[in-house]
């Protein structure tokens, strides 16, 4: 009977080991809002809201994943330069490709999520209210960095994150500006 017992036991043990060692591959969209804000020189601290809408892929195993991500974005923030008496918004439409690794704990249907990792922005289009003579634009490419938690309930995901920029995002050399942002999200897992 303890053999059996054992035997089973070790049966269990090891389909339980070979189904969480499975790798997983989740498919979804996702829709949400950003609070941004420039940071810099010539920067001020207000936020302005925008949305992002896009896909987003998780490929795991044993608790851990990748989350490539593709989606458009807005953005933008205030500059300002008292010494030179210059100040103007800018309004950023972006193609944003984080590309996250991450942690969950729990199961499918209820899991808790830990993600970081490189945010790729590719510019579509900037408008600006006002700027200075020298203005030069804002640079089509830069990179930041995310960090963030989640929650996923069956297919729905709810992510908050932190973005922040690592590249100065001005054309100008003499300017300093950087973008950071503050995401939330929510997702639904199509399969």
């Amino acid at each position: 009977m303890k053999k059996h017992l054992f035997l089973t036991s070790m049966l269990l043990l090891t389909i339980f080991i070979a189904h969480a060692q499975l790798p997983s591959f989740d498919l979804g969209i996702k829709a949400g809002a950003n609070l941004a804000s420039l940071k810099g020189d010539v920067a001020s601290s207000e936020n302005r809201l925008g949305y992002q809408a896009g896909v987003w892929a998780r490929i795991g195993g044993l608790g851990f994943y990748v989350q490539p991500e593709a989606y458009l974005g807005s953005k933008g923030g205030k500059f300002e330069q008292e010494d030179q008496n210059f100040s103007g918004k800018v309004n950023f439409t972006t193609l944003d490709v984080p590309v996250l690794v991450g942690n969950k704990i729990g199961t499918n249907n209820f899991n808790i999520r830990f993600m970081a990792g490189p945010i790729f922005s590719f510019l579509l289009k900037e408008d600006v209210e006002k700027a200075a003579t020298d203005f030069r634009g804002y640079r089509d490419q830069t990179i930041g960095a995310q960090l963030g938690a989640g929650v996923d309930l069956g297919n729905l995901a709810v992510d908050l994150r932190f973005e922040k920029g690592l590249s100065n995002i001005s054309k100008s050399g003499q300017y300093d500006q950087k973008q950071n942002l503050w995401h939330f999200s929510l997702g639904y897992k199509l399969f």
